[in-house]
């Protein structure tokens, strides 16, 4: 019996929630797993895993075990990092998930390179504006903003992108040109709601030093920022988008941007920027692929700081 492919194959179910869950990580079928499972149980004499058709749970005895074997795979990573040559090439399947947004306009365009400089890695990019979860779903490092962040994560700042309230010129036309963030409440707003938890994503401003949030009045809302930035561009109302997202419709004229700063603006309020962060579960998953693209794309963002001075 391979005894550490058993323990793998029970650490990897459990952390998944399931053993159709675990053996997708493995990348094994889950007749495999089981199989594995069921051998370990032999070899131990003991039931690990209460097992129906509809759920999977851990025996007394199963917890346990657990939790004195989870670290091995980990362990034994780590000790082969450890007596590996600091410049050894990385391989191995790296899972990247990302807001569908930023994987669209920034990962996109920076994959492929990466993924030439290290032929040796299977890149796999899951988009989804929800909190995965970096052990069942079998995620080795995500890209993550301010509200999404999750105690007990590592996470490394990479960049700060400006936000860009912005609207069409035939919106402005007619609804006019709010003179301060105070007057969005009185106009038609274009606001993106996350997917499960259902809340608003804040637009934030900072005046003199002081953060605030604007109400809004009339919202029309979508849970994808591109759908949002089509809806402004065609007259719909003021959006609030990441400088990547904006960018083609600005240079297009499509988009107009708002409260742009003027030495005549003594209200001046500056457009709060959005933090972006790589996270991975903890110190074991900073394998070196993860530490590569990691550096590589702290790299590749570094011209994203904001201005002193502009939204």
């Amino acid at each position: 019996m391979n005894l550490l492919g058993s323990i793998r194959s029970f650490i990897k179910v459990v952390e998944a929630g399931s053993i159709a869950a675990g053996a997708r990580t493995l990348g094994l079928s889950a007749a495999a797993v089981s199989q594995n499972i069921a051998r370990l149980e032999k070899h131990l004499q003991v039931r690990l895993l209460s097992r129906t058709t509809r759920s999977m749970v851990l025996t007394a005895a199963g917890s346990i075990y657990y939790e004195k074997v989870k670290h091995i795979e980990r362990d034994l990573e780590h000790a082969q990092v450890a007596i590996t040559a600091p410049d050894a090439e990385p391989h191995g399947r790296l899972c990247i998930a990302s807001s569908s947004a930023f994987a669209r306009h920034v990962l996109a365009r920076l994959i492929p390179a990466f993924s030439a400089r290290y032929p040796r890695l299977s890149i796999e990019i899951v988009t989804s504006d929800r909190r995965v979860n970096h052990a069942q779903e079998g995620v080795d490092v995500s890209v993550r903003i301010t509200p999404q962040l999750e105690d007990g994560l590592l996470a490394r700042h990479i960049a700060q992108v400006p936000f860009i309230c912005c609207a069409s010129p035939a919106y402005l036309a007619t609804a006019g040109w709010p003179a301060a963030p105070e007057e969005l409440k009185q106009h038609r707003c274009l606001v993106f709601r996350y997917p499960v938890e259902g809340r608003f994503l804040p637009w934030g401003f900072v005046r003199e030093g002081l953060r605030f949030d604007v109400e809004f009045g009339n919202v029309l809302i979508s849970d994808d920022i591109d759908v949002l930035a089509q809806m402004a561009a065609q007259g719909g109302g003021i959006t609030r988008l990441a400088e990547f997202v904006a960018r083609p419709y600005l240079a297009r004229g499509e988009l107009v941007p708002l409260f742009k700063y003027s030495q005549a603006s003594r209200a001046y309020a500056q457009t709060e920027p959005m933090d972006v962060y790589l996270c991975v579960a903890d110190r074991f998953a900073l394998t070196p692929k993860v530490r590569a693209f990691m550096d590589y794309v702290q790299q590749a963002l570094d011209d994203y700081r904001v201005p002193a001075g502009q939204a």
